[in-house]
């Protein structure tokens, strides 16, 4: 467990705690490049650590994050006319560019000397991956890449990206995706369902054997430059393995450990919306070919696992508001928790804990390594920034270019012999 200090220290990411400056030291996601698709067209309200903020792609289709209230009389600028390069506020027509410069003030005298000296926050952008990153911290630090994770680094017809909303803290979603040992329970079929007749898990029966016959993975871990793999590993078949390798990357980035072999890639980003909520960024690459138009549909339509069903405003159908559309007999009869869909599942068993969770309440066991691994050295690196270090890893940005996924192997490997037989580096960075 943290101590309460530790705990506050963790999930606190508004302007000038210290993760907050830490979190803005990285680009970070701020929206999917389809919610403004097009020059001129609506911007959208956009919350990033707690901050208000306006996106809009002006009419040459670069995009801009400023500040969403109108220097003039604070109207909200989200009501504004995005025209001729510009965001023209309804109130007096003041109009804004995408570095936050007032660039039009109708209603002051043309020799007034308020004329080019209004400035609102505004932040810059790069759209990489078909997501829209911001850079919000000091000027003098920006790094000139953003994490170039490899789903950003394949054709667009070789990926699929969208987000989803989530309504708890990032810390302990995040915490979600490096916990791998709770497959032997959350996402687990009933008994009766795991053979190879049922179309559902045909594919994975075998997997979900060796996950529900070994629920105490061991795991062990490779350091790297921006972060670190863990690797847990579970008794198989005879005298072999099931390995399930995970990508932790600073400070908010994770590669999954579900993909087999010539099997589609999955990764996450999570961005703090408040203390209390924060989008989590999904996506799914393949590297060798394009995701096919039946793939695409099963992801729109929350298959394969990583995805949600999705409504208006990308908040999952099945959410806390509805108790994610638990039955009770299917719970009985069907799967182990009467939920539909594993990123389901993973939504609500992590906000089941709460807004914000307490971490010096828990009781935490062998198989929580990677979690605890993670508060250490996240924690480290924001105490190492307070005291004046500029984080490392968010000029590294080649080195986020690593891949995660399963494997199956003689029961002798250890971990960095499993990851340079699966992905061809002890690390799992992707050799260009």
């Amino acid at each position: 467990m943290l101590s309460a200090a530790d705990n506050e220290l963790l999930v606190r990411t508004n302007q000038n705690t210290p993760l907050g400056e830490y979190f803005r030291r990285f680009w970070q996601p701020v929206a999917l490049s389809e919610e403004i698709p097009l020059p001129d067209c609506p911007p959208i309200r956009v919350t990033v650590m707690g901050e208000e903020l306006l996106l809009f792609r002006n009419s040459a289709g670069k995009v801009g994050l400023i500040e969403r209230y109108c220097a003039h009389r604070g109207a909200d600028l989200f009501f504004g006319r995005n025209e001729e390069c510009g965001i023209r506020c309804i109130y007096h027509g003041w109009k804004y560019d995408t570095a936050g410069k007032c660039i039009e003030m109708p209603n002051v005298p043309p020799d007034a000397a308020y004329h080019d000296t209004i400035q609102i926050k505004a932040y810059p952008t790069q759209e990489f991956a078909d997501m829209v990153w911001a850079y919000m911290g000091p000027a003098e630090s920006m790094p000139a890449l953003v994490p170039q994770l490899e789903v950003g680094l394949v054709p667009p017809e070789n990926r699929y990206v969208t987000k989803r909303l989530i309504e708890c803290n990032w810390a302990h979603s995040m915490e979600g995706a490096l916990d791998t040992a709770h497959f032997s329970f959350l996402h687990m079929p009933a008994p009766s369902q795991i053979n190879d007749d049922n179309p559902n898990v045909a594919a994975d029966v075998k997997r979900l054997r060796w996950l529900r016959n070994d629920p105490t993975p061991r795991f062990t871990f490779v350091d790297h430059e921006v972060g670190f793999v863990i690797g847990g590993a579970r008794h198989a078949d005879e005298d072999e393995h099931y390995w399930r390798l995970t990508q932790y990357l600073l400070p908010n980035h994770s590669i999954t450990p579900s993909s087999m072999p010539n099997e589609i890639y999955y990764g996450y980003s999570w961005t703090p919306i408040t203390d209390e909520a924060c989008w989590m960024y999904v996506y799914a690459w393949h590297p060798d070919r394009a995701i096919t138009a039946e793939e695409r549909a099963r992801f729109d339509q929350g298959g394969y696992g990583q995805f949600a069903a999705l409504g208006p405003g990308y908040l999952p159908l099945r959410n806390r508001s509805n108790n994610y559309l638990l039955s009770r007999e299917e719970q009985r009869t069907e799967s182990f928790t009467g939920i539909r869909g594993i990123a389901e599942q993973d939504q609500m068993a992590q906000e089941s804990q709460g807004y914000i969770l307490d971490r010096t309440k828990e009781h935490l066991t062998p198989t929580d390594v990677g979690i605890v691994r993670f508060r250490k050295l996240l924690l480290g690196e924001v105490k190492s920034l307070s005291a004046g270090n500029t984080p490392k890893a968010a000029h590294l940005g080649q080195a986020y270019r690593t891949r995660g996924g399963g494997a199956l192997t003689a029961d002798k490997l250890k971990l960095e012999e499993v990851m340079i037989e699966r992905f061809g580096t002890k690390t799992g960075v992707v050799n260009e």
